[in-house]
């Protein structure tokens, strides 16, 4: 019997994502934002050629296009300061430092989500599979993925994209 074995590379590359971003920046600071009244604004009424004007090249790829950062790329993997992470499209609170764990995967993972509906997750079937996609819920930004293999309490993992967040360090001040 012949076999056919994929590169586990390949796979997991795959599994959290379609395209590389080759232009991924080294720290996201939100200055796309400054200045925006984000909570007055309807973001699902932007056009595409609004966020391609308005995000950096990296975020529009991933965030509006559904890319995916390459694993162990992205700024945002090894932040352990205590804050929130939140959407780098539009602002808005995604997660908790608190909820946030090392799963091993390239990619910043989070057990749980901000309270409130801040995320939406939808059924993702591109690349010949079925997955659990996570979209803002603000501005449906890509964000990456959900899976069913995280810690307790949850048993879920937030597989999300560096670039589809901005870390807010606590006691900042937002807007």
């Amino acid at each position: 019997m012949r076999s056919t074995s994929v590169p586990v590379a390949l796979l997991f590359a795959v599994g959290c994502g379609a395209a590389t971003a080759a232009d991924v920046p080294t720290t996201l600071d939100g200055s796309h934002l400054k200045g925006l009244k984000v909570d007055e604004i309807d973001w699902k009424a932007k056009t595409a050629d609004w966020w391609r004007a308005s995000l950096p090249p990296a975020v529009h790829q991933v965030c509006r296009e559904a890319g995916t950062e390459r694993p162990w790329t992205g700024a945002l993997l090894d932040q352990k300061a205590a804050g929130t992470f939140a959407c780098s499209s539009c602002g808005q609170a995604l997660f908790s430092s608190e909820h946030k764990f090392e799963s091993g995967t390239g990619w910043p993972s989070f057990f749980d989500v901000a309270a409130g509906g801040k995320v939406k997750v939808v059924t993702d079937t591109s690349h010949g599979m079925v997955r659990e996609e996570v979209r803002c819920g603000r501005c449906d930004a890509h964000l990456g993925h959900v899976f069913d293999d995280g810690p307790k309490p949850t048993a879920k993992r937030y597989c999300i994209n560096s670039v589809c967040l901005l870390h807010v360090p606590a006691g900042a001040p937002r807007g």
